[in-house]
C-alpha cells in the first residue's frame, strides 16, 4: 500500500509530525505598522499626549523589523508627528493640554 504524503507527516509518512508552520517573520512589524496608523488617527481626535508617542514608536519599531506594510508605518509616524503638533498648537492657544470645544 502506498503512503500518501500530508503537511504533518514526513516523507516516508512513518516519522513524527512536523510543527505548524510558524506565520511569517514581518507579520509582528505588519501589525505594529497597522496599530501604529490607527493610533495616530485616532490621537488627532482624543488623547495626543499618549496616543502620539505611542503611533511614533509602533511606526519606527515597525519599520526598523522591516515592515511590509511601510506605508502605513509612515503614516503613523506622520500622524503621531501631528499628534503632536495640534497639542502643542492649543497648548500654545489656550494654555492647557486638554481640548476646549466651548468659547
Amino acid at each position: 500500500m502506498r503512503s500518501t504524503r500530508t503537511e504533518n507527516s514526513t516523507t516516508n509518512g512513518a516519522g513524527p509530525a512536523r510543527p505548524a508552520a510558524r506565520p511569517r517573520r514581518g507579520a509582528r512589524a505588519d501589525g505594529m505598522a497597522v496599530a501604529s496608523f490607527v493610533l495616530g488617527l485616532t490621537g488627532l481626535l482624543v488623547f495626543n499626549l499618549v496616543l502620539g508617542p505611542l503611533a511614533l514608536g509602533l511606526g519606527a519599531v515597525a519599520l526598523v523589523r522591516g515592515t511590509a506594510r511601510r506605508g502605513r508605518a509612515l503614516l503613523g509616524l506622520a500622524l503621531g508627528a501631528a499628534d503632536l503638533a495640534v497639542l502643542l498648537a492649543l497648548a500654545a492657544a489656550d494654555h492647557t493640554l486638554s481640548w476646549s470645544l466651548g468659547g
